[in-house]
């Protein structure tokens, strides 16, 4: 008796059947080997509730440092302010971040808050959204942004800063009810900011990228934005602090070279235009500052840049070996040799207690923007199978960079000889005397200008907790004074709450770098 021909076709759905399954899970391997670990190193596990908890605090302070008419407002003691910010120029200046405790709006700090913030996210986005977080900081950045692209009204003319910091600092009053006239300052072609200019320009080329999927319009209209910035920029250099002499006591420029390698380099990851590739490998050799370690930092962008062009040598095979990138990618090396406590060429720039230690002013940038680098270049190491870093005559592995960056976090957190966790909020025992106008005033005070000192000089505890908040830090001998007008140790910063995120969202769990932003 012949077969029937739909045996045959059983068998066949059966072997279709197997076929299908294991090209389904061949791809689930081979995804899931794209975004982990091809040396054995660190391979992708659970949570880090310790990182994770950190950061849900961490991401609080974006919402206590907005201005404008807040929306879907979280905390209790803060409200609307600054609604008629940019109204002197007939702009709408009222979002952005306030910059630290007072109630300034700096152009150059925020720019790098925001590009910071679009790095984080862009790469360590599906940490983030592992602990629910990504909207928060998709939206904190859009606040951001929001407010530069406000700021930027005509090609060759943006405005840098809201407010009078002499004036500003005369007082002391919560946001909310301040009354003083809010001035404005702005660079143009007369007046040139190379450095402030082309870090919007990177911040904008950078949220370009993040908003690419999710809103393609806007993402259009931030990269419009970024091209023109980096044109005004560079058709007009001039640094800032010399155009603008007052600026010189709050952000004071020590150059742009970095300013326009680190937005070009941007602009090349956002549109793979090879113009803004030759530009850095024009430029190098006079803004690189080869060979030359240093920190990275609101005004110092080199280590991000060395740190984000060597990206393009991990993962694009055609540039792996380009001539005009050779010197970041050593410089890269060289930066993070510096960093690995038993590295011959490490830096003796340390505190007993292991801290990276540069400044006695905000002292925790430094240690925090370099651990942020060093988990940037782990990732970049264990997805391109890259198992080892040479450090002179000695090899380090991606897992050595990655527990130095959980070094300067656990530091950062509590594991330190003062035993405070210098993130506000998190642990048992963290500042509670920030030098934070909002946080040490009452939110039903009804405080002027000058009665509003009173809470400046109490010698109680901020009302209001600032969560999220990291303080400047300790100092060389690792001690911290708990004290409201101690600035220099007990002030927040906007930009360092970006760092921050950055830094624990590489930390919640382990993790590896997409290979392209596009």
């Amino acid at each position: 008796m012949v077969a029937k021909p739909k045996s045959r076709c059983c068998c066949c759905t059966w072997l279709i059947g197997i076929i299908v399954l294991i090209a389904v899970i061949l791809a689930v391997v081979l995804t899931f080997r794209h975004r982990s670990n091809h040396s054995g190193d660190d391979q992708p596990g659970s949570i880090d509730k310790k990182y994770a908890d950190a950061l849900k605090i961490a991401m609080q302070f974006f919402d206590i440092q907005k201005s404008g008419k807040l929306e879907n407002n979280k905390i209790s003691w803060r409200g609307d302010s600054g609604l008629k910010d940019g109204s002197e120029a007939s702009i709408d200046l009222s979002k952005g971040l306030y910059d630290a405790g007072d109630h300034m709006k700096f152009g150059f700090p925020m720019a790098f808050t925001a590009t910071v913030l679009s790095w984080s996210i862009l790469e360590y986005g599906d940490q983030m959204a592992s602990v629910n977080l990504l909207d928060h900081a998709k939206d904190s950045l859009k606040w951001t942004t929001d407010f530069l692209i406000n700021a930027h009204p005509s090609p060759n003319v943006l405005y840098i800063q809201v407010g009078n910091p002499e004036t500003d600092h005369k007082c002391w009053d919560r946001p909310e009810t301040m009354s003083r006239n809010r001035t404005l300052t702005k660079i143009d072609t007369e007046t040139p900011g190379t450095e402030v200019a082309a870090e919007t320009a990177a911040a904008m080329a950078a949220a370009s990228l993040v908003f690419k999927e999710s809103d393609t319009k806007y993402s259009s209209t931030l990269l419009k934005h970024a091209k023109q910035l980096f044109d005004f920029a560079d058709d007009n250099r001039g640094s800032y602090s010399v155009s603008i002499p007052k600026v010189q006591p709050y952000y004071n420029s020590t150059g742009y070279g970095d300013e326009l390698l680190w937005a070009s380099s941007w602009l090349y990851h956002a549109t793979e235009d090879k113009t803004y590739l030759d530009f850095v490998s024009k430029n190098g050799e006079e803004f690189g500052n080869f060979g030359s370690p240093s920190w990275f930092s609101w005004d110092n962008k080199l280590p991000g840049t060395h740190i984000l062009l060597s990206r393009l040598t991990f993962f694009k095979k055609e540039l792996s070996d380009s001539k005009g990138l050779q010197g970041y990618k050593d410089t890269a090396e060289a930066v993070m040799c510096g960093l690995i406590p038993s590295s011959p060429t490490a830096t003796s720039s340390r505190t007993d207690g292991g801290l990276i230690w540069v400044s006695e002013w905000n002292a925790l940038q430094h240690p925090v923007s370099s651990a942020f680098l060093a988990t940037l270049y782990s990732d970049y190491m264990l997805t391109s199978g890259i198992k080892e870093l040479s450090c002179d005559d000695q090899s380090f592995k991606s897992s050595d960079l990655r527990k130095f960056a959980r070094s300067q976090a656990d530091y950062m957190l509590g594991k330190n000889p003062e035993k405070m966790s210098y993130l506000v909020g998190y642990g048992e025992k963290y500042p509670e005397f920030v030098h934070h106008r909002g946080a040490s005033i009452p939110a039903d005070a009804n405080t002027g200008c000058k009665d509003g000192f009173k809470w400046l000089n109490s010698e109680e505890p901020n009302p209001n907790v600032a969560y999220g908040a990291l303080v400047g830090g300790p100092f060389l001998n690792d001690t911290f004074i708990d004290a409201r007008n101690n600035s220099m140790q007990n002030e927040p910063s906007t930009y360092n709450s970006a760092l921050v995120v950055g830094l624990l969202s590489s930390l919640v769990t382990t993790s590896s770098s997409i290979e392209s932003f596009i």
